[in-house]
């Protein structure tokens, strides 16, 4: 992990007669491997101290998050708790724990379970047949959907205790928990007196205030890897969230078929939908859950669910081969020409 000072730091002096000199920023770059996938972070600040102290308490709560979220991790509260599914125990759980469900099971009924954190039994049957590029038999996807389920979740709010009341239940926060992660980046920065930042871990990112003397933080909305699809977009965000959702990257082919790992747990089937969804709002752990879910719900579902939650969101899909476009009219206004002259992150 390194920092890099790019300008040279001039503190500026406050006369009694004169107006106080413009503060000079530093911009600083760090990149840490966490929850398997790099985050990257930029800030401006005063002094190389103040970003590197920032950054280094940031990835320990990333780090943190990881022992508590992780479905990967045998023995973390996530997955110790998943051992008791159908035990008829109510379990304990951590603040951290309590509120990304909490978050989940909001969605997952507003979106009539097109998000499901209880997923993670398909989840496991698709990562083998991407593994094999196997098509999985109708009786593992049953035999798994029969321990799936956001509705058998139960909470008890007084003692902030969850009981998960399918056996074999096992709860997966891949869609939720990264962008919980980077909203808690964003606290600890503000919380080390930095205001003006960009953390980004896959296609996911939070930004706060702009890089001096800028607008906003210019980001790019990748195309549709489609023939015909629209070209990039750029956005301009300032305290903001932005997530994607897609199947560019993880697919599967399997008898001239394209599968996404992104699996609805209503069907219990990868989607066939080649899609790219963009969900913009204010914080992360939202905006990801929204992306998935409005991935796998129907358009006109969809829209109507991230405005619910007051974000905003574009979606590109090529359903049977003819493409389609889909945005909320609040999206636009995020939009800014690509001839600006502002400059990326």
């Amino acid at each position: 992990m390194s920092a890099l000072a790019v300008l040279i730091l001039l503190m500026g002096v406050c006369g009694a007669c004169r107006a106080p000199e413009p503060v000079a920023w530093n911009r600083f770059e760090f990149q840490q491997i966490q929850m398997g996938l790099l985050f990257r972070l930029v800030v401006w600040a005063r002094d190389g101290s103040t970003a590197t102290n920032a950054s280094v308490a940031a990835f320990q709560r990333v780090q943190g998050l990881n022992t508590l979220l992780s479905d990967y991790e045998e023995q973390s509260e996530l997955s110790r708790l998943s051992r008791t599914s159908g035990s008829g125990q109510w379990v304990r759980v951590s603040d951290e724990l309590w509120r990304v469900l909490k978050r989940g099971d909001a969605i997952s009924r507003a979106s009539s379970g097109s998000f499901d954190v209880t997923v993670g039994p398909l989840i496991q049957v698709w990562r083998r047949a991407r593994r094999q590029r196997e098509m999985p038999t109708q009786e593992k996807i049953q035999r798994a959907q029969a321990s799936v389920g956001w509705q058998h979740i139960r909470f008890d709010e007084r003692a902030r205790s969850v009981q998960l009341d399918l056996p074999e239940m096992r709860l997966d926060l891949g869609a939720i928990a990264k962008g919980y992660a980077l909203d808690e980046v964003g606290r600890v920065m503000r919380a080390h007196g930095i205001r003006r930042f960009l953390v980004a871990g896959a296609g996911d990112l939070v930004v706060g205030e702009p890089p001096p003397g800028l607008a906003g933080w210019k980001i790019e909305v990748a195309p549709l890897d489609s023939p015909g699809a629209p070209p990039p977009r750029d956005v301009l965000l300032r305290n903001a969230s932005l997530c994607t959702s897609g199947d560019l990257f993880q697919h599967v082919e399997i008898e001239g078929k394209r599968y996404s790992h992104i699996v609805d747990p209503r069907t219990g089937l990868g989607l066939t939908d080649h899609s790219l969804v963009t969900v913009i709002g204010p914080d992360a752990m939202t905006t990801d859950a929204l992306a998935t879910a409005v991935s796998v719900a129907e358009p006109e579902l969809g829209l109507a669910l991230v405005r619910r939650f007051g974000a905003d969101v574009l979606v590109v899909r090529r359903p049977e081969g003819k493409l389609e476009e889909h945005a909320t009219s609040g999206f636009w206004r995020w939009q800014t020409r690509r001839r600006d002259s502002l400059n990326a992150p």
